[in-house]
């Protein structure tokens, strides 16, 4: 058995040829889906980067591992204290345990462990390939590096290889040799002029005025060359240039993964390898007025593509959509069933093999999703009356000024631009007691016996001074605000966080 699993770094599935975008970003991808099924509801359980990576990996939601922030303690796995043995949970249970398991050989192309200190995600991997860039890597080295390990090895007969590429992932990089392939075509119309300025007067980081995170310009002393990338949103051309420069970023990846299946045909195993396209997490481009990262527990952070050809299987409904809602790591659990091995009963990840070989589609009735890194929330994606809702609760809002609670009709409005929380109050209350039902039925069962520290993770954030990359920020940004002419939310800032509105000790 081969396996190629393709994790393309903050891939929207709506950026897609095969999920119906209008750019043509991804010739390759939608090859893949061709021949395989396509799963239009995926979501990743913990956003971003680094909780993501950790569920997936180990099968585990962040409020079991404790692992949902970027720093502090939050960003490590809760220790296992004295019930450890002499072999780790995650060295007896994780995603690549299951896999050599079944008699494969692992290995990865990828600098994630390196850039977020995240080395527990080399858990069970025969061989660890760090490209040396802390994600700062183009896909042409990556690619390089994955097509040189399926020259020496894709003919052996049992592995799993992971290819992680960071195209499209900020700052938008890819190479000029590209050029402009989307200038002659239209950006997403929703985000119209209207929107744009009504972003650009509101705040947050990677907002429309301060789109590289809390200002318009890199600090001083750092190189910048990133012609792709836009700096601020303050006209409609910064506004293509961000389109196109993510955009141009998804063309990239797609571009290495057109030379991993050419590759594959080279060694003449094409027709033999399972092919999976996923991500870590999706990217908002303007929505909630994030442009350009992934901030929030909202439709565009926490959906991901999922394409699945694998042989014998898949080609029966190949070219075929899925719509049932499933968690990222339910994926890790079906690839460990359809590879012939068991779900270890300690994941919360759960295998819809069965479903999929049977031509069914069926999974979750609804979904919880957590962001602790930039702002802190939990979302919950559920369908009501026929509608497809997504309520999300803040308890910080990454100085968005974000109301506490948000419900969106993603059928009627699926970039989220009309908040319906005041205007339904029964729908709010429903999905605020299935979030506290999910907390207290994870935290009252977790899959095994965890450290003294086990907790839900998200307040443990919020005490220890909140997420990583809105600490200790506030000062600097209220002075920019005001100098900005956004006295008012500078003001409504101060309010709202007042424990947040001094320097603290580092």
């Amino acid at each position: 058995m081969r396996i190629l699993y393709i994790d393309i770094d903050c891939l929207r599935p709506d950026h897609l040829g095969c999920y119906g975008y209008h750019r043509p970003t991804s010739p390759n991808i939608d090859a893949i889906a061709a021949q395989g099924v396509r799963f239009e509801n995926v979501y990743a359980s913990d956003v971003p980067c680094l909780p993501s990576r950790t569920a997936m990996f180990s099968g585990r939601f962040g409020i079991h591992t404790g692992a949902v922030n970027h720093g502090g303690a939050r960003a490590e796995l809760y220790s296992e204290g004295e019930d450890r043995g002499f072999a780790s949970r995650l060295n007896r249970t994780s995603w690549m345990r299951c896999l050599r398991d079944r008699g494969l050989h692992t290995a990865t192309v990828s600098s994630f462990a390196e850039r977020h200190s995240a080395f527990h995600f080399c858990a069970n991997f025969n061989e660890v390939i760090n490209p040396g860039k802390r994600g700062l890597e183009s896909g042409e080295l990556v690619g390089d590096l994955a097509v040189d390990w399926l020259a020496r090895n894709a003919q052996k007969p049992d592995w799993f290889l992971h290819v992680h590429l960071w195209d499209p992932h900020t700052p938008y990089r890819a190479p000029a040799s590209l050029g402009e392939p989307f200038a002659h075509l239209p950006t997403p119309a929703w985000l119209t002029e209207d929107v744009r300025q009504t972003h650009f007067a509101s705040c947050g980081p990677h907002s429309a005025q301060d789109t590289i995170g809390f200002a318009d310009a890199p600090p001083p002393g750092i190189a910048w060359n990133y012609p792709r990338q836009p700096t601020t949103i303050n006209n409609a051309q910064a506004l293509r240039a961000m389109f196109d420069g993510y955009d141009t970023g998804v063309l990239h990846a797609d571009v290495q993964v057109g030379r991993l299946l050419q590759q594959l045909r080279q060694a003449g195993v094409q027709d033999d390898v399972v092919l999976v396209v996923s991500a870590d997490h999706g990217e908002n481009l303007g929505e909630l007025n994030v442009y350009g990262d992934h901030q929030t527990a909202d439709q565009f952070t926490t959906r991901v593509p999922f394409v699945l050809r694998w042989p014998h299987i898949t080609k029966d409904f190949a070219g075929q959509a899925r719509t049932a809602l499933h968690y990222q790591i339910d994926l890790a659990a079906t690839l460990v069933e359809l590879a012939g091995g068991q779900v270890p009963n300690n994941w919360d990840g759960q295998s819809f093999a069965a479903q999929l070989q049977a031509g069914q589609d069926e999974g979750r009735d609804a979904l919880v999703l957590s962001q602790a890194a930039w702002a802190c929330q939990r979302g919950v994606r559920f369908a009501h009356e026929g509608k497809d809702y997504l309520f999300i609760r803040s308890y910080h809002d990454a100085y968005h000024l974000y109301p506490d609670n948000m419900l969106f009709d993603l059928s009627a409005d699926p970039h989220e631009q009309h908040n319906l929380a005041e205007a339904n109050p029964q729908l709010v209350q429903a999905a605020l007691q299935r979030l506290d039902r999910w907390v207290a039925d994870a935290l009252a069962r977790p899959p095994e016996p965890i450290g003294a520290e086990h907790g839900d993770p998200l307040p443990l954030v919020m005490k220890e001074g909140g997420p990583f990359h809105v600490r200790r920020e506030l000062p600097t940004y209220l002075q920019r605000l005001r100098t900005t002419g956004r006295e008012a939310l500078a003001e409504a800032l101060e309010a709202k966080h007042p424990q947040s509105k001094r320097p603290q000790s580092a």
